[in-house]
């Protein structure tokens, strides 16, 4: 399987609260249109610092993580940011790394948008098709 590449829209997740509630108008929510790599060994979403401050989301916290590798390191983690693909929507709290110029796709995003890896035709793809299915067990 090769690389997986996708073309997401982020945006801050304060923003659209303060949007649907009136305060500012659709056109003020910060958004990003970024490529992704689709990372099935990643958990969640991760972006660099310099995207972070483009959306303008705040760090609320630290986590350890384990990179490509095996080094174990330390990341931020920024309040929420809303992943759009096609149809389908995330919120999630990404992680930071500083130095990170590529933006990582994890499982996570990809579960709670019902997605996978098509590996013959290295793209996403629905995994009830077009239509997004959940589970509650």
């Amino acid at each position: 399987m090769g690389e997986v590449n996708v073309e997401i829209t982020l945006k801050n997740g304060a923003d659209i609260i303060l949007a649907s509630n009136g305060h500012i108008t659709d056109q003020d929510v910060r958004t990003a249109t970024v490529t992704a790599v689709v990372d099935t060994g990643a958990m969640s979403l991760v972006i660099g610092e310099k995207l972070r401050s483009n959306l303008g989301l705040a760090v609320i916290g630290q986590r350890s993580v384990t990179l490509a590798g095996g080094v174990k390191s330390y990341c931020s983690v920024a309040e929420p940011v809303q992943i759009g693909w096609k149809n389908r929507t995330s919120l999630i709290r990404p992680w930071v790394l500083s130095d990170e110029n590529e933006v990582l796709l994890g499982v996570i995003p990809l579960e709670e948008m019902d997605l996978m890896v098509d590996p013959v035709n290295n793209t996403l793809v629905g995994v009830h098709g077009d239509e997004i299915m959940g589970r509650i067990l």
